[in-house]
């Protein structure tokens, strides 16, 4: 057993390791109304993809049966985003609005 004593990290590389979230924080949800074929929802999921790390994307096809009610709010305004369920943008990706109200969640964990 004495070979697991040099597999333990060294305490200075401890100090080097941080983690950018508390486990305990909960990102925020970013809703994302799509359909497929939509080359603009694709062309925004490659805008957030700098982002992805700060938030949980979640999909909805708007033509799905079940998801009528979103079908008659957005069949011509995809891609539309609700960030923890508000209303966020639609269109296009505004990365400097996503910024400020994701920081905005950040800051009051």
């Amino acid at each position: 057993m004495h070979w697991l004593r040099n597999l333990r990290p060294k305490s200075s590389l401890l100090l080097l390791i941080r983690r950018p979230y508390c486990s305990s924080r909960q990102l925020p949800t970013l809703t994302l109304f799509t359909k497929d074929p939509c080359s603009l929802c694709d062309d925004a999921k490659e805008v957030l993809e700098p982002y992805k790390h700060r938030y949980t994307l979640q999909e909805v096809d708007i033509t799905l049966p079940e998801n009528k009610v979103w079908y008659d709010r957005y069949k011509f305004d995809i891609p539309a985003f609700h960030l923890n369920g508000q209303f966020l943008m639609m269109h296009r990706v505004n990365t400097t609005l996503l910024e400020k109200r994701l920081a905005k969640l950040e800051d009051s964990n």
